[in-house]
């Protein structure tokens, strides 16, 4: 089941997000997400989350992808599954959700950032209709070593 994120889903979200941020490089952040911080952010931007028999396993959410009024319409996102729930079809049931309520919202497009070494989720966006339009070499710092991220983009 796909739905609308609550503030009340806060600890499962950062639950997700923090082993992603701890044990991963799918993120070049080292700082872990609060609860009640998270919870604020939900209540303010648009976040979607999985749910699979009342467990929520899986979420996307989405702001604007750089300051400014000119990139009103640009849009960059975030989505991550719980290990054991990937390979379903949640990733993309939620970027389906996510992509239809960014559109209906008036915006052009979506970005995707995606860690160089993460082949996995370029493959999963160049899936569902993302083309990587950069390659930013040695942006990213973690784990005592330099990383890339490539940029995907998909209109809306």
């Amino acid at each position: 089941m796909i739905r609308a994120g609550r503030p009340e889903d806060a600890s499962a979200i950062a639950a997700i997000w923090n082993v992603i941020i701890r044990e991963t490089n799918q993120t070049f952040t080292t700082a872990q997400k609060d609860p009640a911080t998270l919870a604020v952010q939900i209540a303010q931007q648009p976040y979607f989350v999985a749910c699979e028999g009342g467990v929520l396993v899986g979420f996307v959410t989405w702001s604007q992808f750089r300051a400014g009024p000119g990139y009103a319409h640009t849009q960059e996102h975030s989505i991550h599954i719980a290990e054991g729930a990937r390979g379903r079809g949640l990733g993309r049931a939620l970027m389906t959700r996510a992509e239809a309520e960014a559109k209906a919202a008036g915006h052009h497009s979506m970005i995707a950032g995606v860690a160089g070494e993460n082949a996995g989720g370029a493959a999963f966006h160049a899936a569902i209709g993302y083309r990587e339009i950069a390659r930013l070499p040695e942006v990213g710092w973690k784990f005592g070593h330099w990383h890339d991220l490539v940029l995907m983009q998909k209109m809306l």
